[in-house]
C-alpha cells in the first residue's frame, strides 16, 4: 500500500499526481477469471443491469458534436460499454460476487475469449470498434478492473489509494480519446490529470448517495481521522466542520493538478479534441469553485445551464486557437 500523505502542503508546493499503488496497477492486467467465477448465475439470463442513466445524466459532454463525425459512433460505443459495467458495479441488488462474475465476463468478452454470446454485445461492439480504430482494448479492461474494485473495496485510506483507483476508473477515458484522435501518448499526463480531477469532484458530489446506497466512501480515511471526521458524518444532512475540512483538502489536491489540466488543449493537435477539452477544463474549474461554496450533503452541487453555456462558448473558441500551439507540450515536455 502506498504511504499515507501528510496534510496538504502550503499553497504553491507541488502536490503530484502519483502513480497507482502496485496492487491497484496490477489489477488492470490481471483481471483473472477463476474456474468457479462464472458459476454465479446471471439473473434472468441478462448480463447487464441497466440503471436507465445515459449520456444526458453526465456532468460533462459525452461524444459531443465538437468531435469529428466519423469518430462519434466509436465514442458512443465506448460510452455504452462503460455505462453497462458501471451499472453492474453500482447495482445495490447484486452481491459483490455477482458483480465480479458479470464484470469478469464482460472483460473476457472484450478480449474476444470464446463462450460469450449476444448478452455481452456491448463488449463485442467495443472490441470491433477498437480493432477498426487500432485502439488498445486495455482502455476498456482497465475500466472493468476499476469496477471490480468498486465491488470489493469500500474505503480509501489515503490520497495515493484514491489516485490509484482513478488511474483505472477515469484516466482510461482520456487515454482512449487521445488514441482515437491519433494524439501523442506523451500527452497522457495532461488527460490523466483532467480525468482524475473530474472523478474526484464527482466523488465529492455523490459522497452522501454513495454512502447511503452502497456504503462506498471515497473520502480519504486518513484525512478524516486527522480532522476529527467520521464516515458516519456522511449520513447527516449537512457537512460537519471536520468533514468540510476534509472535502476542502481533496479540492486542494484537485487544484494542484489543474496546471496540467489546463495544459491539455494546447498540447493537442486535433482542434476538435482541443475544443472539447477546453470546455471540460472550464467546467472542472467551475465545479471545484461550486464545491468550495456548496454543501454536497445538503443538496447536490451541480453545474447550471449558464455554466455549460459560458464554458461551451469560451472553451470552444479558446480550444480552437490553442490546439497545437504549445510546442513544449506538443513534444510531451
Amino acid at each position: 500500500m502506498a504511504r499515507a500523505l501528510a496534510r496538504l502542503a502550503a499553497p504553491g508546493k507541488a502536490f503530484p499526481l502519483r502513480k497507482a499503488p502496485p496492487k491497484l496497477r496490477a489489477m488492470s492486467s490481471t483481471v483473472k477469471k477463476p474456474a468457479a467465477a462464472l458459476e454465479t448465475p446471471v439473473i434472468d439470463g441478462a448480463a447487464e443491469t441497466p440503471s436507465g442513466k445515459g449520456a444526458g445524466d453526465e456532468n460533462f459532454p459525452v461524444g459531443s458534436f465538437l468531435l469529428p463525425k466519423r469518430l462519434r459512433p466509436h465514442v458512443a460505443t465506448y460510452y455504452a460499454f462503460a455505462r453497462a459495467i458501471d451499472d453492474i458495479a453500482d447495482n445495490p441488488d447484486l452481491s459483490p460476487e455477482q458483480k465480479v462474475a458479470r464484470l469478469r465476463a464482460f472483460d473476457a468478452a472484450l478480449k474476444g475469449e470464446p463462450g460469450y454470446g449476444e448478452e455481452f454485445e456491448k463488449a463485442h461492439a467495443l472490441r470491433k470498434s477498437m480493432a477498426a480504430t487500432e485502439v488498445t482494448t486495455k482502455h476498456g479492461c482497465d475500466l472493468v478492473a476499476a469496477f471490480i474494485l468498486d465491488a470489493e473495496k469500500l474505503r480509501y485510506a489515503d490520497w495515493d489509494e484514491l489516485l490509484g483507483y482513478c488511474e483505472l476508473s477515469a484516466n482510461p477515458v482520456g487515454r482512449y480519446l487521445l488514441d482515437l484522435h491519433g494524439e501523442d501518448k506523451a500527452h497522457y499526463r495532461y488527460s490523466d490529470a483532467l480525468c482524475t480531477v473530474l472523478q474526484i469532484v464527482n466523488h465529492l458530489q455523490d459522497c452522501g448517495d454513495d454512502r447511503r446506497t452502497l456504503d462506498r466512501v471515497y473520502i480519504i480515511g486518513d484525512w478524516m481521522a486527522e480532522e476529527g471526521a467520521r464516515v458516519e458524518d456522511l449520513d447527516k444532512d449537512a457537512l460537519t466542520p471536520a468533514m468540510r475540512r476534509v472535502v476542502d483538502r481533496m479540492l486542494d489536491g484537485c487544484e494542484a493538478m489543474m496546471p496540467d489540466v489546463r495544459a491539455l488543449p494546447a498540447a493537442l493537435q486535433s482542434k476538435h479534441l482541443a475544443m472539447e477539452s477546453a470546455i471540460i477544463v472550464r467546467l472542472a474549474d467551475r465545479l471545484i469553485e461550486r464545491l468550495r461554496k456548496g454543501d454536497p450533503l445538503a443538496r447536490r452541487v451541480a453545474l447550471s445551464k449558464l455554466d455549460f453555456a459560458s464554458a461551451g462558448l469560451r472553451g470552444a473558441v479558446a480550444g480552437f486557437f490553442q490546439a497545437g500551439k504549445d510546442s513544449d507540450h506538443s513534444r510531451g515536455r
